[in-house]
C-alpha cells in the first residue's frame, strides 16, 4: 500500500479541499442557527449542546484520532461558529 509523498500529499491536499468546503458549509448552517437564535431572543451559547455534540463525536470516532484530539478540533469548530452567530448579531443590531 506504499506510494510516493507525492501521492498522499495529493491526497491530503484533496482531503483538506473537502474539509475546507464542509468546515464552509457548516458555518453557513450556524450563521442560520444564530439568527433564528437572535430572533426569539436565545442565548447563542448553549452548553449543553456543546455536549451532546461533543459526546456524539466521541461516539462516532473510530481513529486513528484519539477521542480527546477528535473532540479538541470540535471544540474549535464550535468556538468559530458561535464567533460567527456573535458577529452576524453584532452587525445586524
Amino acid at each position: 500500500m506504499e506510494k510516493d509523498l507525492d501521492f498522499w500529499r495529493e491526497k491530503i491536499d484533496a482531503l483538506d479541499d473537502q474539509i475546507l468546503e464542509l468546515l464552509n458549509e457548516r458555518a453557513r448552517c450556524a450563521l442560520s442557527v444564530g439568527k433564528i437564535k437572535s430572533t426569539e431572543g436565545l442565548p447563542f451559547h448553549v452548553p449543553e449542546r456543546e455536549t451532546l455534540i461533543l459526546n456524539r463525536i466521541r461516539e462516532l470516532n473510530g481513529g486513528p484520532l484519539s477521542h480527546e484530539a477528535a473532540q479538541r478540533i470540535f471544540r474549535q469548530i464550535i468556538d468559530e461558529s458561535l464567533r460567527l452567530e456573535e458577529d452576524q448579531a453584532e452587525s445586524e443590531s
